[in-house]
């Protein structure tokens, strides 16, 4: 089947917007998109999460968790955000995306489209680490793992993000409120 791109996007009241939460594996990416997604849905808006585990292990699931495949899980990611954001959905897309320069490319394309917003969520690697929720960083501490990021693989942290979150600190309703108001 050929995609049709001389059909334009059906209308809506309100364009979409692309909010990407970075951070570290723990640091509370998916709890965070989950009550974003849920506030705005409550205002009478339209919004999805995409986690990057979800979509990588249901809809792509030969890509693993090398850079290529990140990059790849990251551009696919955006791509399904974009035609999302086109249909009026305000897409929160939870990954680590751990390279500044696959950021930076994802904000192109989803810039072309609508707004797009970079929120860093940085509570510490060792709260990362306490939090755990995976079992991740007792896997990389007892060797059976190794290329967990941010702690033997590579993050660049995001230099100038649209927000940046102390999620260690502060609860998961407030720091919704901030995303909230970045969207306002």
């Amino acid at each position: 089947m050929t995609e049709r791109t001389d059909v334009p996007a059906r209308p809506s009241a309100a364009p979409g917007r692309v909010v990407l939460l970075t951070g570290l594996s723990g640091s509370g990416k998916t709890t965070l998109a989950a009550a974003v997604v849920t506030a705005l849905v409550r205002s009478g808006r339209r919004g999805e999460v995409l986690d990057g585990d979800r979509l990588r292990g249901r809809f792509w699931p030969e890509l693993g968790l090398t850079p290529v495949d990140r990059r790849a899980n990251l551009a696919r990611a955006g791509d399904l955000a974009v035609l999302l954001a086109r249909h009026g959905v305000d897409v929160v897309l939870a990954m680590i995306a751990p390279e500044a320069a696959a950021r930076a490319r994802l904000r192109a394309a989803c810039a072309e489209h609508g707004a797009f917003y970079e929120v860093h969520l940085d509570p510490g690697v060792e709260v990362c680490r306490a939090r755990d929720v995976k079992g991740l960083y007792a896997r990389q501490a007892a060797g059976e793992i190794t290329g967990l990021t941010g702690v033997d693989a590579r993050y660049d942290v995001p230099a100038h993000p649209d927000l940046r979150l102390d999620t260690g600190a502060a609860d998961v309703g407030s720091c919704a409120r901030r995303v909230l108001d970045l969207l306002a």
